[in-house]
């Protein structure tokens, strides 16, 4: 496939995405002059192509949920730029945010939350369809593109759930609701926001066979955030890794899941649970301890390099770029300078100072 051919396929691009949230000034601030902020996301790119779903995989607070609301212009940008079909976008309010969100969706992690309790799954349908266009000429036809939807989402028979209200339904059922409304507008991207983690674990398989199912059914391209990277391995096409703000590691999902070039990487393989594996405790301190840094004053440097067991002088001073593995993975890790394999001579040397 050529470049402009591969490209085609690209329906949403973020390009050097950054989003800093302003910190209320102290006292001692207002003395000093500073202004500080959360750098919530630093510099993240990524493509969402047709047909396809992209994970963004990383522990609570390392900005995946930020992002999706960058990418559906929930918040406005810090810098960098945002582009649908090819072309930079800045959704405003009216008319140009539903054109926006005509095509781009976002699917939230609570579905109760997501839902207006006092209101029926008709209610909440209905209303998506009207806003989007997509309601029909009459009575007749709104109700047929109601059972549509339900029917779309394994909601069947639909009369039985049209005019139920949120807390009359399972989890489950309630997050197929929401899947429903975001396909009231016929989008081309579904932006799926850690969309099974409220949900019973008897029932997740469910919903990620849903959204898979829907994907290849419509083609469309989907951004899954999860903190869960077996999942990933599992549901996505792509699994891109983020640590306090940044992207660290991404490739074709398999490998990333089974062969993970960062440190980072590895402790999130090493500690999803897997019964088939016993590792001694002193391996499991080898994969990184500690907590994830401030995002106010974040490290200089790699952000993972506080809690990495393989941090070299560099890692404390240099922000590392990203290097080219095999297979169309790459990692932002200066283990991989030069040729692309891990220097574990020079680790050695360093663990040794």
């Amino acid at each position: 496939m050529s470049e402009q051919s591969e490209n085609n396929h690209i329906v949403l691009e973020a390009r050097g995405v950054t989003k800093h949230f302003a910190v209320r000034r102290t006292g001692r601030d207002l003395l000093a002059g500073k202004r500080r902020a959360v750098h919530a996301v630093d510099d993240v790119s990524l493509r969402l192509r047709r047909g396809t779903v992209t994970a963004l995989v990383g522990e609570s607070g390392s900005g995946k949920s930020t992002v999706a609301r960058l990418l559906a212009q929930l918040y406005p940008l810090t810098s960098g730029e945002i582009h649908l079909g090819g072309q930079p976008v800045k959704a405003g309010r009216g008319r140009s945010f539903r054109s926006y969100v005509r095509r781009v969706q976002l699917i939230f992690q609570d579905p109760f939350a997501s839902l207006n309790p006092v209101h029926t799954v008709r209610y909440h349908l209905t209303r998506a369809l009207k806003i989007h266009g997509r309601a029909g000429s009459g009575e007749a036809e709104l109700e047929k593109n109601l059972t549509a939807l339900l029917n779309r989402v394994q909601l069947t028979p639909p009369h039985q759930y049209l005019d139920k209200f949120p807390h009359e339904l399972s989890g489950g059922q309630r997050q197929r609701v929401a899947i429903a409304r975001a396909l009231g507008a016929d989008p081309q991207v579904l932006l799926a926001d850690e969309p099974v983690s409220m949900l019973d674990v008897s029932i997740r398989l469910g919903v990620l066979n849903l959204l898979k199912d829907l994907k290849d059914r419509l083609h469309l391209a989907i951004l899954y955030i999860t903190h869960d990277i077996a999942s990933a391995r599992y549901f996505a096409d792509t699994t891109l890794v983020m640590y306090a703000g940044r992207i660290v590691e991404g490739g074709d999902s398999e490998t990333v899941t089974q062969r993970p070039a960062h440190p980072y990487t590895q402790l999130l393989i090493a500690s999803a649970p897997d019964p088939d594996r016993v590792v001694a405790e002193e391996e499991q301190e080898e994969t990184g301890s500690g907590e994830p840094p401030s995002l106010i004053d974040p490290p200089a440097g790699c952000r993972f390099h506080p809690r990495c067991p393989k941090a070299m002088e560099r890692c404390r001073t240099e922000l590392p770029p990203r290097f080219d593995l095999a297979d169309g993975q790459w990692a932002a890790c200066w283990l991989y300078e030069g040729d692309g394999t891990a220097r574990t001579d020079d680790h050695e040397k360093e663990a040794a100072k």
